[in-house]
């Protein structure tokens, strides 16, 4: 999409608590993910080392912490067919014998669009009815969807991408309850990591959360996360996802008395970048892979609001550099 600013980062040039219009035009509906372009998925891709695959996403099971709380549907499974169902109720009219050879399984699943590893879409957090590059509830939203901005857009990512290990860096396995992640602290990480944040990046942020993933109160309540100084750096810098380990990205209860998730509507709304969450960063925070290649597409469902992912990492190539 064409650039119709000199500027391709909104967040250095967004207006505080005000939706932002798209310096890629009228039309955008991916916001920063504009930035990954042909070069930089060729030049990504040529310094992975296919060789060594690190998976960042969850494992999806009844019980696995959910957004239950705010009144949505848990993950939940079940069988539509079994073999001896098949056998039983002989469905398909062939016959027991028919059924008794062929061994014929199958399942469903229901859940809400923001369980497990995932991507939220631009259309997920907005400010004063309206989501991304100002498109409105009042003439963008259907019976069902929303019109614009939906999961659908989001392409498939190939890019540079960095773990800023906050947890390790700060002597523990896991943050405290609600601390916060100030901007700070970040620049702290960054230095001691000697990591590099650049423009069309994917930056991870690792809380020590996913330790407590089998725990659903502690792992969902009272989250460490970032503040808005702490996202405001990142997006500046020029990042094109945001994510972390934890269910929400920012410090829970929300540090705003007047936003009770402002790190969310600052990144989908005023910035336009991404947000990952339930990210499982453990492994390549163990092997100190502080920068690496991250591939990974989500389900292209029609005006969601977020999309189920599995992101891979992929170390560098021995001498491997990006450009």
């Amino acid at each position: 999409m064409e650039l119709q600013t000199t500027d391709p980062v909104a967040a250095r040039s967004v207006t505080p608590g005000k939706v932002s219009r798209s310096p890629f035009g009228p039309t955008d509906q991916i916001g920063m993910l504009n930035l990954m372009t042909e070069e930089s998925r060729a030049a990504a891709w040529a310094a992975a080392d296919p060789t060594t695959i690190y998976d960042l996403s969850v494992d999806y099971h009844v019980g696995m912490p959910s957004w239950a709380g705010l009144g949505d549907p848990t993950y939940q499974i079940w069988m539509s067919h079994t073999p001896p169902g098949s056998v039983n109720e002989d469905v398909l009219g062939l016959g027991a014998e028919h059924n008794r050879h062929v061994t014929y399984s199958g399942d469903c699943i229901a859940m809400y669009t923001h369980t497990g590893t995932h991507l939220d879409a631009l259309n997920h957090f907005g400010l004063d009815g309206m989501v991304w590059n100002e498109v409105r509830a009042d003439q963008d939203l259907g019976s069902r969807h929303w019109l614009k901005n939906g999961a659908e857009q989001l392409p498939p990512v190939i890019a540079r991408a960095v773990l800023l290990d906050v947890a390790a860096a700060a002597g523990v396995d896991v943050l405290p309850d609600s601390h916060r992640i100030t901007a700070d602290e970040l620049r702290s990480v960054i230095q001691r990591q000697n990591t590099e944040i650049r423009q069309g990046d994917v930056v991870l942020v690792r809380t020590g959360r996913m330790r407590l993933w089998h725990d659903n109160a502690r792992y969902l309540h009272n989250e460490a996360g970032l503040d808005r100084e702490a996202a405001e750096l990142l997006a500046e810098a020029g990042a094109m996802i945001i994510g972390a380990d934890n269910v929400a990205l920012e410090v829970m209860p929300s540090v705003d008395p007047d936003n009770w998730h402002p790190v969310h509507t600052y990144l989908l709304g005023e910035c336009g970048i991404p947000i990952m969450e339930n990210a499982y960063l453990e492994d390549i925070a163990e092997a100190g892979l502080w920068e690496f290649v991250m591939v990974g597409a989500g389900l292209r469902l029609r005006g969601a609001t977020a999309s189920p992912m599995r992101p891979l990492a992929f170390p560098l190539r021995p001498g491997a550099t990006f450009r």
